[in-house]
């Protein structure tokens, strides 16, 4: 109940005498439209009223909405949550109605797997509905598990450049963009080889985003990219975040893929870090539970060098190598 002055009541009845007023008053006391504040205390005229009064809301008959609950929803859905919230329903409505024709009439259609966006529009005609708006929340109202829809996510799509295509090849993966570019510029010179190594193909993983875009690789890569034969190299900053992108990739797709560090450009890059007069400080917020798979591949001292970098509050930047760097006279061992 809402209170209200008993000013307020009478604002559009002004031009009344009081005994009018006092009338007016009654006739919503006796249709049960308001109740007194008792605890207001009386206006001081004669007759008198109290000075603040309930406005009572009348309570809506939902009794339409019930019947099409209990009815009208297809055996997939439940309707304990909108027979508990009729009120809830009444917003909703339009958008489960959309769902339950949807399963009842279309439910054929998600047996082909769509993205969220198509699949979204192909229920309620708005792309965006299930993943950014209240599409969930209707799922959920009504007990509908995702996977019912069968969609799936789609990443951004990867950027990579082809120097060859032949196979088994290697393949290398950068987490930033500067030594993408430069790599990509070397080999299109006419390169085969990066440090030593020959690289078939660039991959820019674009940090942590490589993580999303890389579980679509078996679907969204060239068929040469996905050859048995094939190795797949990692080659990030030298520091935790670095470290944590390429061991959460490798775990992630271990059961595909064995993706390995780049170890001449590591070597290269801790090499070229000892002419430097003060490496960067590590940036802030850095996850820094790595484990031990990134280190397996170098030798003790080598380990023992990178630990100290990181443990001193440093890192090594992918970008202190640069294309003067790539060329074979400059490859770099344990």
């Amino acid at each position: 109940m809402k209170r209200i002055s008993l000013d307020t009541l009478l604002r559009a009845r002004q031009d009344l005498t009081y005994q009018e007023q006092y009338r007016y008053i009654c006739s919503l006391l006796e249709a049960g439209q308001v109740k007194p504040v008792k605890t207001s205390r009386m206006n001081g005229k004669k007759p008198a009223l109290y000075r603040e009064y309930w406005i009572v809301e009348k309570k809506k008959d939902y009794g339409n909405y019930m019947e099409e609950i209990k009815y009208n929803f297809c055996p997939e859905m439940s309707v304990d949550y909108y027979l508990a919230h009729p009120e809830v329903y009444e917003k909703d409505r339009p958008y489960v109605l959309r769902l339950n024709e949807y399963l009842k009439e279309d439910r054929n259609q998600t047996e082909i797997p769509e993205s969220w966006n198509e699949r979204s529009f192909e229920i309620w005609n708005r792309e965006k509905f299930l993943n950014r708006e209240h599409g969930r929340t209707i799922l959920k109202r009504c007990g509908i598990r995702i996977e019912v829809l069968n969609v799936y996510e789609t990443a951004e799509p990867m950027a990579y450049y082809t120097n060859t295509r032949e196979t088994p090849q290697n393949l290398l993966i950068l987490e930033n963009k500067d030594p993408f570019f430069s790599m990509r510029n070397y080999l299109m010179q006419g390169h085969i080889e990066i440090l030593g190594t020959e690289i078939g193909t660039l991959i820019y993983g674009a940090g942590k985003r490589i993580l999303r875009s890389f579980q679509d690789f078996d679907l969204c890569a060239e068929p040469y990219m996905i050859h048995s034969e094939n190795t797949i190299y990692y080659f990030g900053d030298l520091d935790y975040e670095g470290i944590g992108i390429y061991e959460n990739l490798a775990e992630k797709f271990q059961q595909r893929w064995k993706i390995r560090p780049f170890l001449p450009a590591y070597l290269a890059m801790l090499k070229k870090a000892d002419s430097v007069h003060e490496l960067p400080d590590t940036k802030e917020l850095q996850n820094r539970n790595i484990g031990t798979e990134f280190f397996s591949y170098f030798d003790e001292n080598t380990v023992r060098k990178m630990k100290d970098i990181l443990e001193s509050g440093r890192y090594i930047p992918q970008e202190i190598l640069n294309t003067a760097d790539f060329i074979p006279a400059k490859t770099y061992k344990m």
